[in-house]
């Protein structure tokens, strides 16, 4: 993230705001589990952790359009805004919680990712059966439990708003979420069927997950939800909509270059934890068809056997990262991304939007597709 993006965050209290709305939410799950069983205060541990950080870029992308669209900060309105901008978060980490346990990820934000410490935690226990599968039954509870409170929280901003305005908010969260499901299945697909012999179709199939499971919602939807809380019309909707979508995939075509070529001091992922997991990227996609057209059988042959190798030493996750450098493929993906991100920002130029959320959104958008986080 560079480092004019807590500054973007913050204007207007945005991400202190979000931040006491979520710590709330810990508080009062850990009332429940309390009252459930001492046991259980370990799971409120694990979702403070998964909500502590985090860019908060999607609650910001909605206030901010609903700024821009005539929201005026300050009053009750604004209030609802935000405990959106909070259910957003939450819905984030319920689907980084299914996904480190789909990708079988090791890390997240610097941390064990939670099956990985909840069958730490079984061991040290010395619990009976299996600690991985302890771990992986948890961490998917914990997606479930935040997935609850995003859905209470999305439910509470909404309860005193005029019906056709709750309405149109809902059918775009119901639809976000649903996306998200249908994407992280398509992931799932993706990474089961053969790869690497028909580089075009593995770019088709990594862009159709790229949409699904984060351009929209990370961009699009969060800032459709703000336009529609401000009431905004049709056309003004699916100006949201078409600008969105392209900012939203340039903002994960950057996520699949960090996670390659990031400094994990920065990314909170150990340097190669997305080519150990095998990650089906454009930017994969991309290093296979170069080296085929390049006749490099060598790096072709390394890229199809070598990623998704869960043995790989730093030393050859360096090879491997090398490898995917030397074909142009990284060169190619930062072409995509400035052809995609000029999109939107062109789109951006086009609207009317009042300041200083206009200033704001084209600053976060800047962030979304500029950063090194």
């Amino acid at each position: 993230m560079s480092a004019a993006t807590p500054s973007l965050v913050d204007v207007e209290d945005v991400r202190p705001r979000i931040d006491a709305l979520l710590a709330t939410h810990v508080r009062q799950l850990r009332t429940v589990l309390d009252a459930a069983s001492p046991d259980a205060d370990v799971l409120a541990d694990a979702v403070a952790q998964m909500l502590t950080g985090g860019k908060r870029l999607r609650a910001a992308f909605c206030y901010w359009s609903w700024r821009a669209h005539g929201g005026v900060p300050g009053t009750p309105e604004a209030d609802s805004v935000l405990r959106v901008g909070a259910a957003l978060e939450l819905f984030q980490a319920a689907a980084l919680f299914h996904d480190d346990v789909m990708d079988d990820s090791d890390t997240r934000r610097g941390f064990p990712a939670a099956h990985r410490a909840f069958a730490r935690l079984h061991a040290e226990q010395e619990l009976t059966g299996d600690p991985e599968r302890y771990g992986m039954s948890a961490a998917i509870l914990l997606g479930d439990l935040t997935l609850i409170a995003s859905e209470q929280e999305f439910a509470g901003a909404l309860a005193l708003q005029p019906l056709p305005r709750a309405q149109g908010a809902r059918a775009v969260f119901d639809l976000m979420r649903t996306e998200v499901t249908v994407g992280q299945y398509l992931d799932v697909l993706a990474q089961a069927l053969p790869w690497g012999d028909d580089p075009a179709a593995d770019e088709v199939r990594a862009r159709e997950v790229i949409r699904a499971k984060a351009a929209r919602y990370s961009v699009e939807h969060p800032i459709v939800l703000g336009a529609a809380l401000a009431d905004a019309g049709e056309d003004d909707l699916e100006a949201c909509r078409t600008l969105g979508l392209p900012l939203g995939e340039a903002f994960q075509l950057r996520d699949d270059l960090l996670g390659v070529f990031g400094d994990p001091r920065t990314t909170g992922k150990p340097a190669g934890d997305d080519l150990r997991e095998g990650k089906r990227t454009v930017l994969t996609a991309r290093a296979v068809a170069r080296a085929r057209a390049a006749s490099d059988d060598v790096t072709g042959k390394l890229l199809r056997d070598r990623l998704g190798d869960r043995s790989l030493t730093e030393a050859d996750v360096d090879l491997l990262a090398a490898a995917i450098r030397h074909t142009g493929a990284p060169d190619d993906v930062e072409t995509l991304i400035e052809a995609l991100a000029g999109r939107a920002f062109t789109l951006m130029d086009q609207r009317s939007w009042h300041e200083p959320a206009r200033s704001q959104l084209i600053g976060l958008a800047h962030a979304a597709v500029d950063r090194r986080a």
